[in-house]
């Protein structure tokens, strides 16, 4: 191996060693933390290297917070940083709190952030309130006509609820359940179209904020629409649904009227073959009168003289014994 190549060789490690020396020893960060009055040790720099922490995102988080007059340790940030929150966030947020003069601080923030809430865009929505509007809330009043309101609420962000409280759904939530009841209240729906006001004052008084993440300021009536009147639908439907239950009784009488004329039917020809049955018997009964001598020939024809009379009147006053003819 020749000198040249001693000295190139020689060159490279010394290159490669003042390289990791200044990877391990991070001296360009302890000089800006010193210049920005941040009193950083070069040991604690290097034994965030070796507790996975970028000594980078710590020192300019730092010299932040400090410009800004906020009082943070290196060690609650590095805190926050292993428990995988966003220390730049935390950071904005409070610099954004403090010059909103909103009570915030560094164990409420990074609880908030470690909860998965933005802090910074929490603080901003503190700062400028938020307009939500509501889905289309379909309600019926008294006398049965549907109003279908549209609301827009103004919240702003309630810092001490954000862990823990409830979000966007529930506000919107609550405010329907109280339009719905604004409405279904009222007597006429004529009282909600010319007072729409008074709907938002209901609905406010009922505090629906309570336990949610954020302070509603106003609930605004956006649009009323009139929809059906479901009133006389249901009048409507409930008269076709008695006209079905009359009818089918109806039926009902008409086929227990049939099967009692077919009854009635079935019992006269059962009396009408009886009938033909007992006269079937009188020649029989006649034949034995007269072996037996109670029957003599005199009062036999007597007898017919007495049947043709009775079948000459009835044929004169158009009798059944006519008809049968």
């Amino acid at each position: 191996m020749g000198p040249e190549v001693s000295i190139i060789l020689m060159i490279v490690g010394g290159v490669i060693g003042l390289s990791l020396l200044f990877y391990i020893l991070p001296l360009n960060l302890w000089f800006t933390a010193q210049l920005s009055n941040v009193r950083i040790g070069l040991l604690n720099l290097v034994l965030m290297r070796l507790r996975k922490v970028s000594p980078a995102l710590i020192t300019n988080a730092m010299i932040t917070a400090t410009k800004a007059g906020l009082r943070v340790t290196t060690n609650k940030l590095e805190t926050h940083y292993l428990a995988g929150g966003n220390v730049n966030k935390v950071i904005k947020a409070l610099i954004s709190a403090d010059k909103a003069n909103i009570s915030l601080d560094f164990k409420l923030a990074t609880a908030i952030d470690l909860a998965g809430r933005d802090v910074f865009d929490a603080v901003q929505l503190s700062v400028n309130p938020q307009v939500i509007n509501t889905p289309p809330v379909a309600a019926v009043a008294k006398d049965g006509i549907q109003l279908i309101a549209k609301a827009r609420v103004t919240v702003r962000a309630n810092i001490n609820q954000l862990v823990g409280g409830a979000g966007e759904e529930t506000i919107l939530a609550r405010v329907g359940e109280g339009i719905v009841t604004t409405i279904g209240s009222a007597n006429e729906h004529k009282e909600i179209l010319e007072n729409p006001d008074s709907m938002s004052k209901t609905v406010l008084a009922k505090g629906l904020d309570s336990g949610t993440a954020f302070e509603i300021l106003s609930i605004d009536i956006a649009d009323i629409d009139i929809g059906d009147n479901v009133g006389a639908k249901l009048q409507t439907d409930q008269a076709e649904a008695d006209l079905k239950v009359a009818n089918a009784k109806a039926e009902e009488r008409r086929a227990m009227a049939v099967a009692g004329e077919q009854e009635m039917r079935a019992k006269a020809q059962e009396a009408k073959a009886k009938v033909i049955e007992a006269e079937a018997q009188i020649p029989l009964a006649m034949a034995e009168a007269f072996r037996s001598g109670n029957l003599g020939i005199m009062d036999y024809y007597k007898m017919q003289n007495i049947q043709a009379d009775t079948d000459m009147r009835s044929s004169i006053s158009g009798g059944p014994s006519n008809k049968k003819k």
